[in-house]
């Protein structure tokens, strides 16, 4: 039996049990062992994480980092958090912003290493919520960059060149009603791109909202073997469970071949270093190694003259400390694992199937290079896999093996920190659930079935499976 079938025939067995036999099974367990990270299994990262619970937490490195490899890491962080400005300037090291771009670092959107959130209003600028762009290739078949501005709407520009539009949001309220008959109301978003600066948007062109998301534990998650990941997939659904879970196979430009992606909405990216690469050259237009091209078109005259900062602008030694950065930022550890209202939401966070994708352990492989990062015993609450998630989430905008209505199961992991670090609570891949009970409600087509037996829950369960993911 592979592991992905044992699994789901684990969690139908747990769904048969019943709470109150779930919940005695949990208590006798201990909790913590390796393969159950309920009770007492605070370390979600391994020895990769750390006790912190405020501002910071997404911002601290492994613990065990050695002397050298710290200095690293704070030399990454200096990338990561410091603004680029435009060329020519004295600040050699740091010029080559833009000529089009989102943001001028990468904490404009990664704020404290946590997720973004999306405007407020029409006057708020969209730092961390960006558009991805595509026209279908020919025959219909795949997908290809929109002519005229590229695969990436970039909203601002440096002087003398106009930046390529900017997107209006609008928001249809969705009212809902629980078993209980407790009223709900979730929003719908629409996009609109508006004031473009040159020739129009193909009529064609599909466009996918993309929030920033939080960017600690990626090391980990890239240091799970490709087979552990592999094992859960179940494309054809041979156990009958309703849950798929694809991989999606991506182009990995180091390597010049296909391989599994991991990272992503839609898992569209193989591994850390291409991830921050390709964000340098869409999101900041610093070229590199891996993108040596700015993100100009033939229908951006001003874009392709404006000067840039050197060839590349962003050398091979600054892109390989802000990967070790980001490979080495630590896992917050949960908290209030003894808490009785918690262990009660843990095991309706079973019961109602959540874990089939949000899958709680992984064991970490070798890392040479940084050995912190070394098996590991992980609790990402993710299988890394793409799954349908219904018409209602859907973006219609296929990415690579990814169809428009799939995206990538997120991890959970932190999650209960998020307003302490980002001061916000918004959720999914655009922002549009204001709190995780939306994020809940939100959930259709492989997740339909555990959306519809939350629904059937009474107000204390709810809030008790809340509790469990607060707490994570």
């Amino acid at each position: 039996m592979t592991s992905a079938r044992a699994a789901r025939r684990s969690t139908r067995g747990w769904r048969a049990l019943g709470l109150a036999t779930l919940l005695a099974l949990t208590a006798c367990s201990g909790g913590g062992g390796a393969d159950d990270p309920s009770v007492g299994a605070t370390r979600s990262g391994g020895r990769a994480t750390v006790f912190d619970d405020t501002s910071t937490a997404f911002t601290d490195s492994i613990p065990s980092l050695s002397a050298v490899e710290r200095r690293a890491f704070a030399v990454g962080n200096s990338f990561f958090n410091d603004n680029w400005v435009t060329a020519p300037s004295s600040t050699e090291g740091r010029d080559g912003l833009g000529p089009i771009f989102n943001a001028q670092s990468c904490s404009t959107c990664h704020f404290h290493d946590g997720r973004a959130e999306p405007p407020a209003d029409a006057d708020d600028p969209e730092r961390g919520l960006l558009f991805r762009l595509s026209v279908p290739g020919d025959g219909g078949q795949g997908h290809i960059p929109e002519p005229n501005y590229g695969d990436q709407l970039q909203d601002r520009a440096i002087d003398d060149v106009p930046p390529e539009g900017r997107v209006r949001i609008t928001y249809d309220e969705v009212p809902g009603e629980l078993a209980d008959g407790t009223e709900y109301t979730l929003l719908a978003p629409s996009y609109e791109i508006v004031e473009v600066s040159g020739a129009p948007l193909s009529p064609d062109v599909l466009v996918s909202p993309r929030i920033a998301p939080s960017v600690f534990g990626v090391g980990l998650l890239e240091a799970v073997p490709e087979a552990s990941i592999r094992a859960n997939a179940d494309p054809d659904d041979a156990d009958g469970d309703g849950v798929s879970g694809r991989v999606n196979t991506v182009w990995h430009a180091t390597r010049a071949q296909r391989v599994l992606g991991r990272f992503g909405w839609k898992a569209s990216v193989p591994s850390v270093e291409p991830q921050n690469a390709g964000a340098f050259a869409g999101d900041i237009g610093i070229t590199n190694s891996l993108f040596p091209e700015q993100p100009c078109t033939q229908s951006q005259p001003e874009c392709a003259a404006a000067a840039d900062g050197g060839d590349p602008e962003l050398d091979d030694l600054k892109l390989d400390r802000v990967t070790f950065y980001r490979r080495t930022l630590a896992v917050p550890a949960r908290r209030h694992v003894g808490n009785e209202k918690v262990r009660e939401g843990e095991a309706l966070f079973r019961s109602l199937g959540c874990s089939s994708c949000h899958l709680p352990t992984f064991e970490t492989g070798r890392v040479d290079d940084v050995l912190a990062l070394s098996r590991q015993t992980i609790h990402p609450y993710s299988d890394m896999l793409l799954h349908d998630m219904g018409a209602g989430l859907a973006d219609g905008r296929p990415d690579q093996d990814a169809t428009g209505r799939e995206w990538r199961t997120p991890p959970l992991w932190g999650i209960g920190l998020q307003s302490t670090v980002s001061g916000h609570t918004r959720f999914l891949h655009d922002g549009r659930a204001r709190n995780l009970e939306e994020a809940v409600l939100w959930h259709g087509g492989e997740a339909e079935a555990a959306r519809e037996a939350y629904a059937r829950l009474d107000r204390d369960q709810r809030e008790a499976l809340l509790a469990y993911l607060r707490s994570l």
